[in-house]
């Protein structure tokens, strides 16, 4: 039996508690390098999670968010773009706890912002690259999503990301 590679984890230490995730190279390889190259340099560091929507994903990662200027969160980008790398459903879908590139209408536009499913939602199935599934702190996730919003569904009160690290486990 071939043994699995060692496991990548990412860790995103919030102002509402820790979430853990294993990263998933083997859906979405340049996905999971961007990650982990954003998250090594500090690049997430001091970030909000600036869109959240009950039974649906907590959207983060927007370099934008470090600032008070609320009109700019969610246009904020990374030193690159990624080509998708979409899983065929049968392998991965985007359910509970799965991580995944946000982008604009192109689809081979995702650069730093990433979304964490807080409800199935098959129906970004075959849009989006799927890179991580949450290992632990769901709770968490559950408590962003819950968060007080505005119109926008940006929260009413800042929910940072102070630390994101990654390491093989």
């Amino acid at each position: 039996m071939p043994s699995r590679p060692p496991q990548q984890v990412a860790t995103l230490v919030t102002n509402k508690g820790t979430i853990t995730f294993e990263l998933l190279p083997d859906l979405a390889p340049e996905h999971v390098k961007n990650f982990v190259d954003l998250a090594s340099s500090g690049f997430y560091d001091g970030t909000k999670f600036h869109r959240v929507i009950p039974n649906f994903m907590i959207q983060g990662g927007d370099p934008h968010t470090r600032g008070s200027d609320t009109s700019r969160w969610g246009t904020g980008d990374g030193p690159r773009r990624l080509k998708s790398e979409f899983s065929p459903p049968e392998k991965a879908g985007h359910t509970r706890g799965m991580v995944s590139m946000a982008r604009s209408s192109n689809p081979h536009s995702a650069s730093c912002q990433f979304f964490i499913v807080h409800a199935d939602s098959r129906f970004l199935d075959g849009q989006y690259s799927i890179f991580g599934r949450v290992l632990t702190g769901m709770e968490v996730v559950d408590a962003i999503a819950t968060t007080p919003r505005d119109r926008s569904d940006r929260p009413l009160e800042s929910v940072v990301i102070e630390k994101a690290t990654t390491k093989t486990a």
